[in-house]
């Protein structure tokens, strides 16, 4: 079965209002710009938006927020870099957040994939982000239990794939991606490039294909430090 499609516009064909979205990256290494941008241009609203961050600038998930489309963002680092986008509309009471620990992020989303619905953790106990949840003792200790963590849709990004699905990553650009690719119900992923199948060692495929379902080739994938040194913002304002 092969999984390429044409186009970005093909690739988040489908993604409606309301759905929920996990977005692989840290920081901007990993981050599937391309894929956000279309995402932008297809328009939905109300989204849960699943990331490490906030975003940072006017591009990538800064930009899909700064447009009014991300209804509640569940992410670990709201403040980073340049969070002013974020920032502003969570002041204004224009989008909700739901903090979660990162390690613990990485395990809802994990246990998401793994059909695991709860686990224990002692990360949180005793704040507020522990408010409601259930908490028991282990071997003397506290622990607070996390639901899983699932999605309508995932945008990852990997730097090779083959027609079926399957993925390797470029080094620290691997983070979230794999996890959110087993997490959600429909994973599109962008590449640098689509090798033939059989070219791909097995011994070195991180995401198998089987939880793909769409891969678009961007050969040559725009980095979100670099946008933002230049100063870069999306849409592109007319001058």
């Amino acid at each position: 079965m092969d999984k390429t499609v044409a186009s970005l516009q093909e690739a988040v064909a489908g993604i409606g209002d309301g759905a929920s979205v996990m977005i692989g990256g840290f920081g901007g290494s990993g981050a599937p710009i391309e894929l956000i941008h279309a995402l932008i241009d297809a328009g939905p609203k109300n989204l849960t938006v699943i990331n490490n961050n906030a975003g940072n600038g006017h591009v990538g998930l800064a930009a899909l927020i700064e447009q009014g489309q991300v209804a509640k963002l569940i992410c670990s680092f709201p403040r980073s870099a340049d969070p002013k986008v974020f920032t502003d509309l969570y002041l204004a009471g224009k989008i909700e957040l739901e903090l979660v620990p990162q390690g613990t992020l990485a395990e809802r989303i994990r246990a998401g994939g793994a059909g695991i619905p709860a686990f224990y953790t002692p990360s949180s106990y005793g704040t507020d982000i522990a408010e409601g949840k259930p908490v028991a003792e282990f071997d003397g200790r506290p622990y607070v239990q996390e639901r899983w963590l699932k999605a309508d849709f995932a945008l990852i990004k990997a730097e090779t794939g083959d027609p079926m699905g399957n993925l390797t990553y470029r080094m620290a650009a691997r983070n979230f991606n794999p996890l959110m690719a087993m997490a959600a119900g429909t994973t599109i992923a962008q590449v640098s490039r689509v090798v033939q199948l059989g070219e791909i060692d097995p011994e070195n495929v991180v995401t198998p294909g089987i939880f793909v379902d769409r891969l678009v080739t961007v050969a040559e994938p725009k980095q979100e430090e670099t946008l933002n040194r230049e100063g870069a913002a999306y849409p592109e304002v007319a001058a």
